[in-house]
């Protein structure tokens, strides 16, 4: 599977994106695809450079409005909805577009459809989203990973430091900051939206393949975005065991037990049937946690299970990737888990409980719709 990981040492804005993604092997036509399908070509000018700051050289993207026209946001969906582009790239963008009026209309309480603010009205702003997006698409993204992003404390003039509306697009999505010195802007609302809509904020195990350097505005040193370009790898995560002998508890309540303890964050529950002294059945229960889950899923199993001591030990395990995919079907439409081995699908699983819905609401056996949902996956993935 192909990923990308921004890394943001210097902070992130749109035309940065642009031009680390064409330096990483983007196809530059594709910006050019952007602006005819949103149909700006008379309001803004594009000019792709190599430059460098300090020792990093790169791509510079310049989007230029020639004649800037206000827009609302209602305006601004209706270019974006009518652009001929793939959906895959237009939808991101109108989620990006959303966002960004939300976090506006909160800061500047008025309502969506009265916002004329520069950071959404700009044609630049309609360019870079949806050329950032048709980029990624271009070079078969799935799936986005970023660094911390640089979190300066103080005022540029009289705006507050990081920049109210980039923290409001961000909210809620895991974003982390960390402490910066530099006392300028350095995530804009548009390079917020872009990560917002499709990010995960940590670090992935990376085969790489390419890297691309975005030349930021200020032409101080090391001023650039760094986007990787590879793919996933299998990787080895370390996780911790804790297990327990019960041989004096019903299994309803050991059912429960492992319920409880699933929802508390443990990675897997198992229960094996095991003989204990004096020939006594019983039963062998592991907690598979995360190692920072450890001590509290010990203690849980502890205090609500009748054993009188645990067993705890650390394990690796090697995962493979996984997506969601929905499919349809005849009978109606469910969700499929995708395992893949090297960026390739190799099985599927049909979820249960949208299985189960349909076979509740069409009365068909449920190993029937299983069987149908998991044939369409099969199908669509062309797993034979």
């Amino acid at each position: 599977m192909t990923i990308a990981y921004f890394d943001c040492f210097a902070g992130i804005s749109g035309d940065m994106t642009l031009g680390a993604l064409i330096d990483s092997g983007a196809d530059r036509a594709l910006l050019d695809a952007a602006v005819e399908a949103l149909r700006l070509g008379d309001e803004v000018r594009i000019d792709v450079r190599h430059e460098t700051r300090g020792h990093v050289g790169g791509t510079r993207v310049i989007v230029e409005a020639i004649d800037r026209v206000e827009r609302t946001v209602p305006a601004l969906r209706a270019v974006i909805e009518e652009a001929e582009a793939p959906d895959r790239v237009k939808a991101p963008v109108l989620d990006a577009v959303n966002r960004l009026a939300q976090a506006e209309s909160r800061l500047h309480e008025l309502p969506e459809d009265q916002l004329h603010l520069h950071e959404l009205g700009g044609a630049d702003t309609l360019v870079d989203l949806m050329g950032a997006f048709w980029l990624l698409h271009g070079l078969d993204v799935q799936q986005v990973y970023s660094s911390a992003l640089p979190g300066p404390r103080g005022r540029k003039g009289d705006m507050p430091l990081p920049a109210p509306a980039s923290v409001r697009v961000l909210e809620g999505t895991g974003a982390v900051f960390e402490a910066s010195d530099v006392g300028s802007e350095l995530v804009t609302p548009t390079g917020a939206a872009i990560l917002a809509v499709s990010a995960k904020f940590e670090r992935p195990a990376i085969s790489l393949r390419s890297i691309g350097y975005g030349i930021g505005t200020r032409e101080s040193p090391g001023n650039a975005l760094a986007v990787w370009i590879g793919d996933t790898v299998e990787t080895k995560t370390g996780v911790t065991v804790v297990e327990a002998n019960l041989d004096d508890m019903a299994p309803n309540l050991i059912a429960a037990l492992c319920e409880d303890l699933m929802d508390a964050g443990a990675l897997d529950v198992s229960v094996t049937p095991a003989m204990m002294k004096k020939g006594r059945a019983g039963h062998l229960l592991a907690v598979m946690s995360p190692p920072e889950l450890a001590a509290r899923l010990a203690e849980h199993l502890l205090r609500h299970s009748t054993t009188l001591g645990v067993r705890v030990t650390t394990a690796q395990r090697v995962t493979a990737q996984r997506r969601i995919i929905e499919v349809r079907t005849h009978l109606g439409n469910a969700r499929v888990k995708v395992k893949e081995l090297g960026g390739k699908a190799v099985d599927v699983a049909p979820e249960y409980e949208d299985c189960r819905q349909i076979s509740r609401e069409t009365g068909e056996d449920l190993r029937e719709v299983m069987r149908v949902v998991a044939d369409a996956a099969r199908k669509e993935l062309d797993l034979g």
